[in-house]
C-alpha cells in the first residue's frame, strides 16, 4: 500500500523565538514500487520530511500513513524495518567492529534467531556487491563506496518495503556514484519503492520516475522529470537547476533546431537530435 503524508507540518522550537517551520502542509501520495527523486537546496525540508515517514522525527500536525496505518499507531521497530532510511554520511550508521555484524545488527534487534539474521546479513552484502573478503573487516577501514554498500546492506537485511536515501552519492567518485546509482535501480526493479533525496539534478534525470521539490519546507513542484525540468527557470529562483541537457535542448530550440525540449537525459538528447536531423533531411 502507498505512504500517504497527510497535511504534515514540522514546527522546530515552537513557542520560542528560534521557531522555524521546517515542513509546511505537506501532501503526498507515495505508490509501491516507484523511484523517487527529492530536491532542493540546503534548508528546503528534505532531510526532515524523509525523516518524517519512518517516525525520526513526529510531526507537530498532521500524520503519515503506511499500510494503511498512521505511523504514530504502529510499532516504531516494525515501521523502521519496513521504512528503511540510509543516512547522507554511511559513519552515522556504522559500529560494530566487523562488516558483518554491523550488517546483522538490524536484523538481530528484530528478534530474530541467529540462523535468519546471518542469512539475511549475507544475503544483503551480496545484494550490493560487497566482495566476501570484506565481510571480517572493520567497516571504518574501508572506501567511501564500500561503506555506503554497508550501510545499504544494514538496511536491507530488515527486508523493508521502502528505501529511503539520503544523498548517497556524495563524495564519491564518477564510477562510484554511477555504481551505487544502479544499484539503487536494481532494487527498485524488484518492486521496493526508493525515495532518493539528491542534490545532482543528472542523478535524478537519469534514474527517477518522479521528482518532488522542496522549497521553504513545501512542496513547490511534483511531476514527471520533463514536466519538472520544464520549470527551470522557477528552479533556478530558488538556487536549483535543471540538468544539463535542458539547457542544451533550450538553447537548439531557440537556434532555430526542431526539437522537442523534454529531453532529460543524454540518451533522450541524443535520439531527439538525430530524429530533427532526419526531418531536416
Amino acid at each position: 500500500m502507498p505512504i500517504i503524508v497527510d497535511h504534515l507540518n514540522c514546527i522546530y522550537e515552537q513557542g520560542t523565538n528560534m521557531e522555524v517551520a521546517a515542513l509546511k502542509d505537506i501532501n503526498l501520495v507515495i505508490p509501491d514500487g516507484q523511484f523517487i527523486g527529492l530536491i532542493g537546496h540546503t534548508g528546503s525540508g528534505k532531510s526532515t520530511l524523509v525523516q518524517h515517514l519512518n517516525g525520526l522525527i513526529e510531526a507537530t500536525s498532521g500524520t503519515v500513513y503506511f499500510n494503511g496505518e498512521d505511523i504514530y499507531d504502529y510499532d516504531r521497530k516494525k515501521l523502521r524495518s519496513k521504512v528503511g532510511l540510509v543516512f547522507q554520511y554511511p559513519e552515522h550508521q556504522l559500529f560494530e567492529t566487523d562488516v558483518f555484524k554491523d550488517v546483522c545488527f538490524g536484523p538481530k534487534n528484530l528478534g530474530l534467531d541467529r540462523k535468519e539474521t546471518e542469512l539475511r546479513a549475507y544475503k544483503a552484502l551480496k545484494m550490493v556487491g560487497l566482495p566476501d573478503e570484506y565481510f571480517y573487516q572493520s567497516p571504518f577501514d574501508l572506501s567511501g563506496g564500500q561503506k555506503r554498500r554497508v550501510a545499504i546492506a544494514g538496511v536491507l537485511a530488515m527486508e523493508p518495503d521502502v528505501l529511503i536515501l539520503d544523498e548517497p552519492t556524495a563524495g564519491l567518485d564518477p564510477k562510484g556514484r554511477d555504481e551505487i546509482l544502479e544499484l539503487i535501480k536494481g532494487l527498485q526493479e524488484t518492486g521496493m519503492t526508493i525515495i532518493l533525496v539528491s542534490h545532482s539534478m543528472e542523478d535524478v534525470a537519469n534514474y527517477v520516475d518522479r521528482i518532488i521539490v522542496m522549497n521553504k519546507g513545501s512542496v513547490m513542484l511534483d511531476g514527471v522529470p520533463k514536466d519538472v525540468f520544464a520549470h527551470y527557470k522557477e528552479l533556478e529562483e530558488v538556487g536549483l537547476a535543471a540538468p544539463a541537457v535542458t539547457y542544451i535542448m533550450q538553447q537548439l530550440k531557440q537556434n532555430g533546431f526542431a526539437v522537442s525540449t523534454d529531453a532529460t537525459t543524454i540518451e533522450e538528447a541524443k535520439e531527439e537530435i538525430l530524429r530533427a536531423l532526419h526531418r531536416a533531411d
